[in-house]
């Protein structure tokens, strides 16, 4: 476990939302803005974070509005028929060989970098200490939405699932872990609240034979809005800096359109440099 840590960075997933946290990122390298002593991603939040200790700007830029928007990534036909509405098998295939992850850049970097992703057994959500060699793995494990990829990643015999299914945005875990200051980077507008499931017994057929997943998707609303209390209001030894899209951030979940898409990005960036303005 990271120890001595002072300022953390969290970052969010949300699928294509994931473009802000992109250029925010982006934005941080091009100043040489890193002043953290560990990382916590989550989903497409820690592949935004790979690229950072990776240093290589425009990488996830490159995967989300080309290779996440190919048919190959997004099906909607095949996902009706049975297979995956979002083929991570494909996706990291092709980007690895493609635009690989530079692992030996993030050798060299002494920060400790955590990856959430969901035990399904459990239902809890696990911290995964990012190693060169198992990263790649790790972060696929994290952004497994559970029924858009049908399948369970298993990683040192435990199969997991999304990081976002158990915590969203791990700030309590960073204060938990010692952070005092937490810069938090989120993929929705402030002011966003996650609302409970209308139809929990589509959750509980979806996920029959998973009983503590069924548990956690239940209850991913409130643990999601216990975290945006603990941002809006922190403990009194705890200062949290927020970095949120603004309302005219457009980007949904799915969003395949280039120009919306790279606009997101462009709003990173603009949030990124009027926050370090202020630092």
């Amino acid at each position: 476990m990271a120890k001595n840590i002072k300022h953390a960075l969290v970052v969010e997933g949300g699928a294509m939302r994931g473009i802000f946290a992109a250029g925010v990122l982006d934005e941080f390298l091009t100043q040489s803005y890193q002043p953290f002593d560990c990382y916590f991603g989550v989903s497409a939040g820690a592949t935004n974070v790979a690229a950072f200790l990776c240093n290589q700007p425009m990488r996830n830029h490159k995967v989300i509005t080309d290779y996440s928007c190919r048919p190959e990534f997004i099906n909607l036909a095949r996902f009706v028929k049975g297979g995956h509405l979002f083929d991570l098998d494909w996706l990291w295939e092709q980007t690895i060989r493609d635009i690989p992850l530079q692992t030996e850049v993030f050798e060299q970097n002494p920060q400790s970098f955590y990856i959430v992703t969901t035990a399904v057994d459990s239902g809890k959500a696990l911290y995964l200490e990012a190693t060169s060699n198992s990263m790649v793995e790790q972060l696929k494990a994290s952004c497994a939405i559970p029924i858009a990829y049908r399948d369970y990643p298993t990683l040192n015999k435990i199969q997991m699932t999304d990081g976002g299914v158990s915590d969203s945005i791990p700030v309590i875990k960073a204060y938990e872990m010692g952070a005092r200051e937490i810069t938090v980077i989120l993929s929705r507008s402030l002011g966003y609240r996650k609302k409970l499931t209308k139809v929990p017994w589509l959750t509980k057929k979806i996920y029959k034979g998973y009983p503590a997943l069924i548990n956690a998707t239940l209850n991913r609303a409130e643990v999601y809005n216990k975290s945006i209390d603990f941002i809006l209001s922190p403990p009194s030894d705890c200062k949290i800096n927020i970095i949120a899209p603004p309302k005219q951030f457009k980007v949904g979940r799915t969003t395949k359109s280039f120009d919306v898409l790279n606009n997101g990005y462009n709003i990173g960036l603009e949030e990124a440099r009027t926050y370090l303005l202020s630092c």
